[in-house]
């Protein structure tokens, strides 16, 4: 059996009211929009995932777009439209597709494996979750202030829709074509009604949300904060116990860590030269495809490299149009997230800066106080030294400058 998965990336999210696309923000330090591909990728039954995405995403798309078996579309003014694109690259092959929200992306396996089953078995199939709540039919009125309830609706009966959605090929040709014919509808299993096909159900549930507000990215960053410290515990534990087998058990970790980092960027004219968030005077700035602030770029690798949590250039590639001229004090402050995400918080950060010039003693208070903000820490925990490499290599020539920085953390309590 073939089974395509069309993941609808292609809208705005300007519910959330963010400056991107919403599938682009950040969840537990991946896009939205990778959490929901990779978990396509990751499901042996699924031959082909197209990804519908902003227009102008197509001609730069993101790095973990660009990786194979992936096929990417322009999205459409409405969701119908995007679909509808989608299912125009589907392969001909196809005997299942599956319709998948980039706004849901703590999608699973196994809920992803559940609706292919019965969408190849009926026809057409979508994942819902029971409602829990007592359901109020209170219907708008005019300007009727506030609304009355009418009735009380059996909850035992209600469902509230989620995706993937999967449908038999002709089936969603069928729902589609209505949809180009005009018919409005919210999702394809509504078109699908409309064409006379049943749909089935299968069990959903809280943890595949829809992340819509501000308040929903929050509570699914603590959805993923809670998994990931259980299942810290769990491996601590585990650990626990083979040392303690071993007779090698061990008392008073002080869960410290110890992140190293390091950047250099060459001088060029036409560009401002940007140090620890701060714009300092001089007539040449720092080449790079961020704001090349070279300070922040060695102290996010260190807090990044002591919590084990990749580099700067794994979450902030310079292949990605989005960290065009990026604020590298905003980046910094986005992998202390990480780190707090990780379980641990700074103890202190040391930096020093190689440069011939020019000189940063007068700059150093106003570095140190931007740093301590971004990294969510006192000044006196933040320390940045200054030095010259004496007329030696690139930087003692006056053609770089280059940072070495060391970061502290400690296993939050």
């Amino acid at each position: 059996m073939h089974v395509t998965a069309i993941i609808a990336a292609g809208g705005r999210g300007r519910r959330l009211g963010a400056a991107v696309p919403k599938q682009a923000l950040l969840l537990g330090g991946r896009p939205m929009l990778q959490w929901s591909v990779e978990a396509f990728l990751a499901c042996g039954r699924v031959n082909e995932i197209v990804v519908v995405v902003p227009p102008e995403w197509l001609a730069s798309p993101p790095e973990y777009l660009r990786r194979g078996g992936l096929r990417l579309v322009a999205g459409g003014e409405r969701r119908q439209d995007s679909v509808a694109n989608g299912f125009d690259a589907a392969s001909v092959a196809s005997d299942v597709i599956l319709i998948h929200d980039a706004a849901r992306p703590l999608v699973d396996e196994g809920l992803i494996g559940r609706v292919i089953d019965a969408a190849a078995e009926g026809g057409a199939a979508i994942v819902a979750a029971a409602a829990r709540d007592t359901i109020k039919w209170a219907p708008a009125k005019g300007d009727e202030v506030p609304r009355v309830i009418e009735r009380t609706l059996s909850r035992d009966a209600i469902y509230l829709a989620q995706t993937p959605q999967a449908f038999r090929r002709d089936v969603l040709r069928e729902a589609v074509a209505l949809g180009r014919a005009g018919v409005e509808a919210t999702d394809e299993a509504a078109l699908a009604e409309q064409a006379g096909h049943p749909v089935r159900v299968v069990e959903g549930g809280a943890r595949n949300m829809k992340v819509t507000t501000g308040e929903d990215l929050v509570i699914a960053e603590a959805l993923l904060r809670a998994e990931a410290d259980g299942d810290r515990r769990d491996r601590t534990a585990s650990r626990a116990g083979a040392l303690a087998e071993a007779g090698g058990a061990r008392a008073g970790d002080a869960g410290l860590r110890i992140g190293s980092g390091y950047d250099l960027h060459r001088l060029v004219e036409g560009r401002p030269l940007i140090l620890g968030g701060v714009h300092v005077p001089c007539e040449r700035g720092l080449a790079g495809h961020s704001d090349a602030d070279v300070v922040c770029h060695a102290i996010t690798d260190a807090v990044l490299g002591a919590a084990a949590a990749g580099d700067i250039g794994q979450h902030f590639p310079d292949t990605d149009e989005r960290w065009r001229g990026a604020s590298s004090i905003e980046l910094l402050k986005q992998a202390m997230a990480l780190v707090h995400d990780a379980g641990y918080r700074l103890v202190n950060v040391d930096a020093t800066i190689v440069a011939e010039r020019p000189k940063l003693g007068p700059h150093r208070p106003a570095i140190v106080a931007s740093l301590a903000a971004a990294l969510g820490v006192a000044p006196a925990a933040v320390s940045v030294k200054a030095k010259t490499n004496e007329g030696v290599d690139a930087v003692g020539c006056g053609a770089a400058i280059a940072v070495h920085a060391v970061a502290l953390l400690q296993r939050s309590k």
